[in-house]
């Protein structure tokens, strides 16, 4: 993508003048205000306001925005165009994330049905329960999207975000020359992680599960299934962010969801409920649960930190139970 492409998100009459550009808003439509939305990690998300309306404009740099210093392919936003277009084609997927309401592909640019002041669930790690009807509702989706699909492009192979989020889950967090200060996030960390970081049945297995991830499935999956990813708004849960989704295996999705669970500190019975409510079979789910193991511990020693309140205790408790569902699932 060329630098001319870039939008400045602080210049509201060039965001205007391109927008007008590309027909995203009308010749007399005037914008009010870009500002942030929400906090993903990936990509440049405004919250464009014009005398009319208001509207989600999201552009891929060939960077990740909230850590600029690490390459990432702009190609996401193409293939995150095609989950939209794919999803529209399913009722319960449409009715579950925003509309496309257009696209740029040279600029890498979705914009996107607004939902207003909908926050996501990331609050679950401040204690706040996740209710029984939205759990329902998050495991309805992953059903739905997991059906088998007729015919999926060949852009859903995704290999360069795959490639990206490969080295931070699978084996940035457990490399002993990673570069990350694990004191500055919680005294004893850094030790904490030697375990597991030592143990080479650990890492022999997580390796392999690596090398699962990257191979080709048969199912479409989200890729990064976690509460950054669900919204809450007046009309109930709403899925956002599928540019990391490829096809591959069911279990990954499963298996990004119940972690989060374990990490906020929701009740044991509403991970148990995941698996009931999936149908999962015994393969699926003992798969899912070791994704599950890999996904706690980069979480905990890997860059992509999440707002966690307790200590060093709770995280070594978590660190033993990724151990034992990696090992043991």
């Amino acid at each position: 993508m060329s630098q001319d492409h870039f939008l400045d998100p602080t210049d509201i009459s060039s965001l205007e003048s391109y927008a007008k550009a590309q027909g995203f808003i009308s010749a007399d439509e005037s914008l009010v205000s870009a500002k942030k939305a929400g906090e993903g990690n990936m990509n440049l998300t405004l919250r464009l306001v014009t005398d009319r309306r208001s509207f989600v404009l999201k552009q891929a740099r060939p960077w990740v925005e909230k850590y600029p210093h690490i390459p990432a392919p702009d190609s996401r936003a193409l293939v995150e165009t095609a989950f939209y277009q794919a999803a529209a084609k399913r009722t319960t997927l449409r009715d579950a994330m925003p509309r496309l309401l257009a696209s740029d592909p040279d600029a890498r640019v979705l914009v996107l049905e607004d939902f207003g002041d909908a926050g996501d669930f990331t609050s679950l790690y401040s204690g706040e329960h996740l209710s029984e009807l939205d759990l329902d509702a998050l495991v309805s989706y992953l059903v739905a999207l997991h059906v088998r699909w007729n015919s999926l492009s060949k852009i859903f192979a995704n290999r360069e975000m795959r490639a990206l989020n490969h080295e931070h889950i699978f084996r940035l967090p457990l490399a002993s020359d990673n570069g990350i200060d694990l004191e500055a996030f919680t005294d004893g960390l850094h030790a904490a992680s030697e375990r597991l970081k030592n143990d080479a049945a650990y890492v022999e297995r997580v390796t392999k599960l690596g090398e699962l991830y990257l191979a080709d499935g048969d199912t479409l999956v989200h890729g990064d299934y976690f509460p950054g990813s669900w919204l809450r708004t007046a009309d109930g849960v709403r899925i956002i962010d599928p540019e990391f989704c490829f096809v591959g295996s069911a279990a990954f999705d499963i298996g990004v969801m119940i972690p989060h669970l374990y990490l906020a500190n929701q009740p044991e019975d509403l991970i148990d409920r995941v698996f009931s409510n999936y149908g999962a079979d015994a393969s699926t789910a003992a798969l899912a649960r070791q994704f599950a193991g890999v996904e706690i511990m980069r979480r905990l020693i890997g860059v992509a930190q999440l707002p966690l309140g307790y200590g060093i205790e709770r995280k070594r408790e978590l660190l033993e139970l990724s151990h034992k569902l990696v090992l043991t699932a």
